[in-house]
């Protein structure tokens, strides 16, 4: 596969060619900063940290993080993000594993590194060399689902290609305005969010919080949210039709609800775009602006990435949207490995160098993908069955009196593994929502037990927390 050199970081950072030198490059909340002033600002940082093996950052929903990640990126310095609200031994962690030397933020008692403070309102007028494209750019930490958070290291060509293959995928550039609130310390909200608006030359408005409120009074072209922000988004008919003047409505970070989607569709005259990726690959698959848009399914692989499907035996699996094969992936925007943890970088990549997500997924004939769900939760082998959890949970979210829904496999002496429901609604039969599920898929994938809750526990960026719900349960709660 021939892969096309992407231009350098700073020089995009820097130069992204949109003759915008005036208008605000980024805003978060009221604090707002034009490119130039943004690039002279992260410049003083640059001057700080110069030299340093890698800075942690306090990563605020603040201008000040916007300036931090910029002038790591100048200075050539991996970033660190570290998620403000992360408890002492999570941060801890995070610190020490990473290396560190460097606190961007204001001073901390809890942590011991040296501080830098970051401020808006300093300017330096100095250079930095672009460094080698291969050097590390940013060390992203996941969310330790598995154990101890792990480092992701993403060079800045992988930042770059992955940013390039969105701006082709959704025809973004400098006459977008990008709007979205997401946490400044994943790969959504910080490389495709904030690194992603500034190389592509639109100006980037950050709400703080994504409420619908401060959504719909941006008026903005493209927006970015996770499936919590867009079903608050629909709860509020005003509101989702003020963002009917929006270009793209991109979706990501879970699955999105096909009843969403279609209430998206209804209120906002247009489909949404829903993507897929994961910190160790940022993004690699996504609906396109110029094609189908269809619900549940999250596209085609972006330019330059490829993907395959196999089974357990490591055969490959046809593309027939049906049959369910594990999701593997390689391309320019694969990360370089964890951190210092050379055993578990090599059992995440086959012996002919792809990427093993963890995700299980159908492709279909045109080359459109289906996540199903992690292979280590949503896979559930029933009766001699696998069963998906995210089909399940589909089925589920067509029923008028479920709002949201999440499905585990538990033990079963007798089935291997039960399918239990979690919901959270208004349907009180129980039985009545198990066979609504028989009616729409075979009988087997239907739930041997619904559990109402009142809320379904979720992550920063909206994702489901199952792995709670099977402690739960098998803690008798």
């Amino acid at each position: 596969m021939t892969t096309l050199m992407p231009r350098p970081l700073l020089t995009s950072l820097a130069d992204p060619g949109n003759g915008g030198e005036d208008r605000h490059a980024v805003r978060v909340g009221d604090a707002a900063l034009t490119r130039s002033e943004l690039i002279s600002a992260a410049a003083a940082v640059a001057d700080e940290i110069t030299g340093a093996t890698s800075v942690a950052i306090d990563a605020t929903a603040s201008i000040e993080t916007v300036i931090a990640v910029t002038g790591c990126l100048m200075a050539g310095v991996p970033a660190v993000p570290v998620p403000p609200d992360s408890g002492p031994a999570e941060r801890n962690h995070i610190l020490k594993d990473s290396g560190a030397q460097l606190w961007l933020g204001a001073y901390r008692e809890d942590v011991a590194l040296p501080s830098v403070l970051v401020d808006s309102r300093a300017r330096s007028g100095s250079t930095h060399r672009e460094p080698d494209l291969g050097s590390a750019a940013m060390i992203m930490y996941t969310s330790g689902t598995t154990g101890a958070p792990k480092g992701v290291v993403l060079s800045r060509s992988a930042v770059a290609a992955g940013l390039d293959g969105l701006a082709d995928a959704w025809d973004w550039g400098p006459d977008d305005t990008l709007v979205h609130g997401l946490p400044l310390f994943h790969v959504h909200g910080l490389i495709l969010g904030v690194v992603g608006a500034l190389r592509h030359g639109s100006p980037l408005v950050h709400t703080v919080r994504p409420t619908p409120e401060s959504y719909a009074a941006e008026g903005g072209s493209l927006y970015f949210g996770v499936p919590t922000v867009w079903s608050r988004v629909c709860a509020d008919e005003a509101v989702a039709r003020a963002l009917g003047s929006a270009r793209l409505l991109v979706s990501g970070s879970a699955p999105l609800p096909v009843p969403v989607f279609e209430r998206m569709r209804a209120l906002t005259g247009s489909a949404p775009i829903e993507r897929y990726g994961m910190s160790e690959t940022i993004i690699t698959l996504s609906t396109r602006f110029d094609c189908e848009r269809r619900p549940g399914w999250v596209g085609l692989p972006l330019r330059g990435v490829a993907t395959r499907l196999r089974d357990q035996a490591g055969n490959p699996v046809p593309h027939d949207g049906e049959t369910l094969g594990q999701l593997e992936i390689a391309g320019p925007t694969l990360f370089d490995g964890y951190l210092g943890n050379f055993e578990k970088t090599a059992e995440s990549m086959t012996d002919d160098g792809w990427f093993k997500t963890g995700d299980i997924a159908v492709v279909d004939e045109q080359g459109f993908h289906r996540i199903v769900g992690r292979e280590s939760i949503d896979m559930i082998k029933s009766g001699g069955y696998r069963i998906g959890a995210g089909e399940v949970e589909q089925a589920l979210l067509n029923h008028p009196d479920v709002r949201e829904a999440a499905v585990v496999g538990v033990p079963d002496d007798d089935l291997g593994q039960r399918i239990v429901a979690y919901v959270v609604g208004d349907c009180d039969d129980h039985r009545e929502l198990s066979n609504f599920v028989a009616q729409t898929l075979s009988i087997h994938k239907r739930p041997r037990e619904i559990r109402a809750v009142d809320v379904l526990p979720r992550n920063a960026m909206g994702k489901v927390q199952k792995k709670l719900l099977v402690e739960d349960y098998r803690a008798g709660r």
